[in-house]
């Protein structure tokens, strides 16, 4: 399963676009994922819990990727929930229904694979191997070894929930050109929220709790703010 994955970093690295990404969606890669849920996690709008969904675990993956295969699996909206922030006010949070978790897991670990190799170097929030701490090192690193006139802090609101539908899956489609692996994230991306027994709809931003969420975000600020910043805000800076 790891090699499947690695071979997307060349294929990545060799292509402009990389393609044939559904095929790795498969029975082997959502047992895994489902390995690797917690029990104890909150269930979603469907009630499901892994151990309800792996008493029967072979089937339900085989049922799960006929669905797919058709076209006829459609996300379940995820349910709200709220968390306090440090601040006193409370952030939305989207609980995923179990069989959501598979896909969204494996689907999150092919675009990691994909975008590992088109990423800038300078970006660290949510990529595997890097953390909180290796930025703090490496800004006293720069503070410490350069010359520095200023440090820029900055805070996107409500990022998350605002992120464009739109402008994401264009930023997709520039470097994916699997259209059926595209047509399940736009699902993803429009299949609403449950708040109580209200049904919302989700024109824009992605859902947090989502497995999928993070690189989607990141994807979304390679192409808004890191490339900016690294081809022209550096570039004007140092010269």
């Amino acid at each position: 399963m790891e090699n499947a994955l690695r071979d997307l970093r060349y294929l990545s690295r060799t292509y402009a676009q990389v393609q044939t990404l559904m095929p790795r969606i498969n029975a082997q890669a959502l047992i895994s994922e489902h390995r690797k849920q917690e029990r104890k996690k909150a269930s979603g709008v469907d009630g499901v819990t892994k151990d309800e969904y792996g008493k029967n675990l072979e089937a339900n993956i085989a049922e799960l990727l006929k669905r797919m295969r058709a076209f006829q699996y459609r996300p379940y909206p995820v349910k709200r929930t709220y968390i306090p922030k440090s601040n006193g006010g409370m952030r939305p949070l989207g609980i995923p229904s179990y069989e959501d978790k598979l896909v969204q897991g494996v689907m999150a670990g092919i675009l990691t694979e994909v975008y590992e190799e088109r990423f800038c170097d300078s970006s660290y929030g949510f990529r595997p191997g890097r953390s909180a701490h290796d930025v703090v090192r490496y800004v006293d690193h720069t503070i410490m070894t350069k010359k520095v006139n200023y440090v820029l802090e900055a805070d996107i609101k409500g990022f998350f929930d605002n992120v464009s539908h739109d402008w994401l899956m264009k930023f997709l489609k520039h470097d994916i050109a699997d259209k059926n692996f595209l047509r399940y994230i736009k699902r993803f991306l429009i299949g609403g929220v449950m708040e109580g027994t209200e049904r919302q709809k989700s024109e824009k931003g992605t859902p947090q709790g989502g497995l999928i969420s993070p690189v989607l975000a990141n994807v979304y600020l390679h192409y808004v703010l890191d490339l900016w910043v690294e081809k022209e805000l550096k570039k004007k800076s140092v010269g």
